[in-house]
């Protein structure tokens, strides 16, 4: 079906695989349609509770693929008419209604790192090559990292990142926020905490949760999250789901929540 991405459903966990392994899975106007394809049909896939994002090979992405040489970045199109693509492809993300984790299993630069602000997780593998390199370039930063970014690792270390293009210690990564794990398997770990998800939460709730927390970062007063919190838990409280969960634990059973997340109102319209 795609040429540049594979994709694998196994009991509730996607693995979306970008797949241009002899080229580190560098970045093309191709594989950015088939991500946003991609993005936008599993929304609707109730049978898909987490996504998990790596690299086939070594790399997880090399950044943009450059080998037309110097007008790699070139347009025909106006100002007006012009959009980044990796822009487009980080709001379909944005707007997913599942989780999403990033198992960064090889080199992310540029492009290659900047898809992955708007996942959830990330986890990397230690020593691997990262870096936010577009001004060794002559271009800059891209993929809405200018929003992502610093509300992830705080204006400062947001800004000596871009300025200086230079490579990211894992390690470094690890203790500024941009990566929540370093490991010598990342998407062993990615799959670790993709079950925890799909096998002991409700569908809904996940739902819920990630759409919560991304779009009250642009809120400017906590009331705005009261809101939305009120109108979740006044559905939530006379439905299966919270019924079950309540019932599991005084049960001291697993849980086996009955609604998709495709059943529960949209509530940040």
């Amino acid at each position: 079906m795609y040429e540049t991405i594979k994709t694998d459903l196994k009991d509730g966990i996607l693995t979306l695989a970008l797949d241009r392994p002899e080229q580190m899975n560098a970045y093309t106007y191709k594989m950015n349609e088939e991500l946003i394809d991609f993005y936008k049909k599993v929304n609707a896939d109730d049978e898909v509770r987490v996504i998990v994002v790596t690299g086939s090979g070594r790399a997880f992405c090399a950044g943009m693929d450059l080998s037309t040489g110097g007008d790699a970045f070139a347009t025909e199109k106006s100002a007006e008419d012009f959009r980044d693509i990796g822009g487009v492809a980080s709001l379909r993300t944005y707007e997913l209604e599942k989780p999403i984790i990033a198992a960064i299993n090889g080199p992310a630069v540029g492009i290659g790192l900047t898809m992955t602000l708007p996942m959830d997780i990330r986890i990397i593998k230690k020593d691997v090559k990262i870096g936010f390199v577009f001004n060794r370039r002559g271009v800059g930063p891209e993929a809405g990292s200018g929003w992502f970014l610093p509300r992830l690792v705080g204006i400062g270390k947001a800004l000596e990142w871009t300025l200086t293009g230079r490579y990211i210690p894992t390690d470094e990564a690890l203790a500024n926020g941009l990566v929540q794990y370093v490991e010598d398997d990342p998407l062993a770990k990615a799959y670790e905490i993709a079950r925890e998800i799909a096998d002991n939460t409700a569908a809904t709730s996940s739902r819920y949760a990630r759409q919560l927390m991304w779009r009250m970062l642009g809120e400017n007063h906590p009331e705005a999250s009261h809101l939305i919190e009120s109108k979740f838990y006044h559905w939530a409280g006379s439905n299966k789901d919270a019924e079950e969960g309540i019932q599991s634990f005084i049960e001291k059973r697993p849980a086996k929540f009955p609604l998709k997340a495709s059943e529960m109102p949209d509530f940040f319209k």
